[in-house]
């Protein structure tokens, strides 16, 4: 197990800022946190490390955002969630990850630049309504979530384009997500062991770094739950685009 000092230097602030993605501060503070344990270990170990982690979080999430929530969008978007894991699984050595990650990535520019476009551009002030629950495409993005969830570390990416459309006060859209992610993450257990990436010495470096996790979470949902909705979309959508522009420049492998 990595123990030396090097090894917590990249590992500690790569909890952090997992922690605060968790607490509800946006998918790319995550796809930040990955790359900085990816430092000090090879990308698969660090994946590995940080699961049982962020099961923990979600668990402390869960609790946090109890009260909110968007049944109906959990309802129509598991399935395909769920589908799109048991299909990475199946496809896990035959579908090169970097492929999904440039293909979710750039559709989630292309996807947030329009949102900057209309809401700050020249027709900025015109109303967009929410848009309604589409199952079809609720399942479609849901199996984009799980697939790139389980590949490539890139599940969140497609779950903000069908859910941000949506326009939920912003505690229940955190507390959708939280509920979402912490589904996948669990189920993940089960094909993550069966590929031998949960392993003692894995297990033991992620049991060293669980202190943080609370604390980082409890960060960030503090931070979210004071934001206004005319704060918290730009900031969500943002933080979208950032973690686009990660998944698409680690998939062409820059």
């Amino acid at each position: 197990m990595p123990m030396d000092v090097s090894f917590y230097y990249a590992a500690i602030p790569a909890v952090i800022l997992v922690g605060l993605a968790k607490g509800g501060m946006g998918d790319a503070l995550s796809l930040i946190g990955l790359p900085f344990l990816a430092l000090v270990v090879s990308p698969v170990q660090a994946a590995a490390i940080l699961l049982p982690i962020l099961v923990f979080m979600d668990m402390i999430s869960l609790v946090i955002w109890r009260k909110h929530g968007d049944w109906t969008t959990l309802k129509i978007m598991l399935p395909g969630a769920l589908f799109g894991i048991a299909l990475g699984w199946a496809t896990s050595a035959l579908v090169p990850g970097n492929v999904l990650r440039v293909v979710i990535g750039l559709v989630t520019i292309l996807f947030c630049l329009r949102y900057f476009w209309n809401n700050f551009g020249p027709n900025a002030g015109k109303v967009v309504p929410p848009h309604g629950q589409r199952p079809l495409l609720a399942t479609l993005w849901g199996t984009f979530s799980g697939y790139g969830s389980f590949v490539a570390h890139a599940g969140g990416a497609p779950f903000q384009i069908y859910a941000l459309p949506l326009k939920l006060p912003p505690r229940e859209y955190i507390g959708t997500s939280v509920r979402f992610f912490a589904i996948l993450n669990a189920v993940k257990l089960i094909p993550y062991f069966a590929l031998g990436q949960l392993d003692t010495k894995n297990l033991a470096a992620s049991a060293t770094l669980l202190p943080f996790a609370p604390l980082a979470t409890f960060a960030g949902a503090w931070c979210v739950k004071r934001m206004k909705p005319a704060i918290f979309y730009p900031f969500m959508y943002a933080m979208a685009l950032i973690a686009a522009t990660l998944i698409t420049r680690e998939g062409l492998g820059y």
